[in-house]
């Protein structure tokens, strides 16, 4: 079983920067991906970023170009570099990790607000 912990979440103002990051660990052999999602109020899950194991990237279209994620896999963590923030972006941010896309295992959530 893989155990995800995420920490960085927080309140900005639009425009404002944010990192996160998620330090998996427990059993973490087979983990090739790796990413974030997210839930804003009243609607449903949604794909923010994916990395896998060798470092390949893949974004949603609404945060390319503002955000960016990378992986340590010395550290077995990865985190997501938010720039130029969104009152749009305001959602619950999940990292979550598995051997495919949208894996079996999710941090607990942490909440990104953004204000106009």
């Amino acid at each position: 079983q893989v155990q995800l912990v995420e920490s960085g979440g927080g309140s900005v103002q639009a425009g404002g920067s944010l990192r996160l990051s998620c330090a998996a660990s427990g059993s973490i052999f087979g983990i090739n991906f790796m990413g974030w999602y997210r839930r804003p109020p009243g609607k449903q899950r949604e794909l923010v970023a994916l990395i896998t194991k060798g470092g390949s990237t893949n974004y949603a279209d609404s945060v390319k170009g503002r955000f960016t994620i990378s992986r340590d896999n010395v550290k077995n963590a990865i985190y997501l570099q938010m720039n130029s923030l969104k009152p749009e972006d305001t959602a619950v941010y999940y990292c979550n990790a598995g051997p495919t896309p949208l894996g079996r295992s999710w941090g607990q959530g942490t909440q990104v607000t953004v204000s106009s």
